[in-house]
């Protein structure tokens, strides 16, 4: 019987990246010491999701396949000692889903060779992973250019006896993203209470919800960014900048297992105060101008007035009528920021997406090629340098209540039997 020295596949150009309806080539190398009996020589081109009950367990309890074609590059025959190549392409599904590794599933896409060989004999296998990207284009996304806003009013007793409440208000400059973009944030907080507020705490949420035999969710932060408290009878504003890393996009358009989402969260730490305002990470910018552009680091001339409730209810007048007048609104200043800075040089672009341009209007140089690195809780995209971890957040975040009710970030999201009797079946990722 002959001994395979070398049974490998190889992607022409040594590509590993591909997009949906595009040709995927190569070729199958065979080096034998002695000839080697076959009953048949194939290759498999296959795409699959699976999802698991535990983190990190490949023992999917539900799968679904997207497609799978099979070559045959030689018949029963034998291979003479040597080296032998068999060339192989396929054509990808333009409705092929983006590739994605998380830790309850993945989108996973390969090429399989085998070896058949006689009876008795030990068949031989090789197998290489590629990754389709699927750009989503944000402007397909309905509603995309319009404001993102979302206002919570908290009323809360001070002293015993008096009553106050806090307006917060939050609004970002556009509501979708492309990896190295700026996101720009503004939160108005007005303080209706003798008493000063905790401090303000921005973060960007990423929500990944795995359908097993229930829904799993997996949610990790991805920045966060911590401004000062408002002073009794103040009205503030707050001007932040967080810089999209290299993350997934917003939900995996093709696969119906695994749905991803982002959330920009706003909160009081006291009194407890909350608004999220959901964005939306693409390939492909926004193209529209947003109809209430926010600046950068400082409010412009002519910027929106802070939000001004209605007047106050009843029981809270004498309160408000004691305290004192409002002033001109203050400016307030980031204690925390857990993203550091990159320098330019160390983003890359994602085909199809608008270049971000310097502050002083100059053309943007030309991208290099985006080199492939693992993202936040992915395998894909590839977008940017360095290991791209999850940054543990510094602060208690109160949660939106669809995302679950276990312990964060300090425990890990439960499995299937853990979850069965608290998780609510009506939930749904996306609401």
């Amino acid at each position: 019987m002959g001994r395979v020295q070398l049974f490998e596949i190889r992607l022409s150009h040594g590509r590993v990246v591909y997009s949906p309806g595009e040709p995927l080539a190569g070729t199958v190398r065979v080096r034998l010491g002695a000839p080697l009996p076959f009953r048949a020589i194939r290759v498999t081109c296959t795409g699959s999701c699976g999802v698991s009950n535990k983190a990190n367990d490949a023992a999917w309890v539900v799968e679904e396949g997207y497609f799978s074609s099979s070559l045959s590059l030689a018949d029963k025959g034998s291979l003479p000692a040597g080296e032998h190549s068999f060339p192989f392409q396929f054509l990808l599904p333009a409705t092929a889903p983006t590739s994605f590794e998380g830790p309850f599933g993945k989108i996973v896409h390969q090429v399989r060779a085998t070896i058949d060989t006689p009876r008795f004999s030990k068949d031989h296998k090789c197998s290489r992973v590629f990754y389709i990207l699927s750009p989503l284009n944000l402007n397909s996304i309905p509603d995309i250019e319009q404001p993102n806003v979302a206002s919570a009013t908290k009323k809360f007793s001070y002293k015993l006896v008096k009553t106050g409440s806090v307006v917060l208000t939050a609004s970002t400059d556009l509501r979708g993203y492309v990896v190295g973009q700026v996101l720009r944030l503004r939160a108005d907080i007005e303080n209706q209470s003798g008493k000063d507020t905790g401090p303000v705490v921005a973060s960007l949420l990423q929500k990944v919800s795995y359908k097993a035999k229930r829904w799993i969710y997996d949610l990790r932060t991805i920045a966060e960014v911590e401004g000062a408290g408002v002073k009794a009878w103040r009205r503030a504003q707050w001007w932040e900048q967080i810089l999209v890393p290299a993350l997934p996009q917003s939900a995996l358009p093709g696969c119906s297992l695994i749905h991803i989402d982002y959330f920009l969260q706003v909160s009081l730490k006291a009194p407890e105060a909350t608004v999220t305002l959901p964005v939306f990470i693409g390939n492909i910018a926004v193209n529209h101008a947003p109809l209430s552009p926010l600046p950068g680091p400082g409010p412009p001339p002519g910027a929106l007035s802070p939000a001004v409730p209605s007047a106050p209810p009843q029981e809270e007048a004498e309160a408000v009528a004691a305290g004192p007048h409002f002033l001109d609104p203050v400016s307030l200043s980031t204690k925390s920021h857990s993203q550091q800075q990159l320098p330019p040089a160390t983003l890359a672009s994602v085909p199809g997406a608008s270049e971000p341009r310097p502050r002083d209007g100059s053309p943007a140089p030309h991208p290099l090629p985006p080199p492939l690195c693992i993202s936040t809780g992915a395998t894909v995209p590839y977008f940017a340098e360095g290991s791209g971890e999850a940054v543990p957040t510094t602060s208690t975040l109160v949660l939106p209540p669809e995302y679950s009710t276990w312990g964060y970030p300090d425990e890990a999201p439960p499995s299937y039997e853990q979850s069965c009797g608290s998780a609510d079946p009506g939930l749904t990722p996306g609401s």
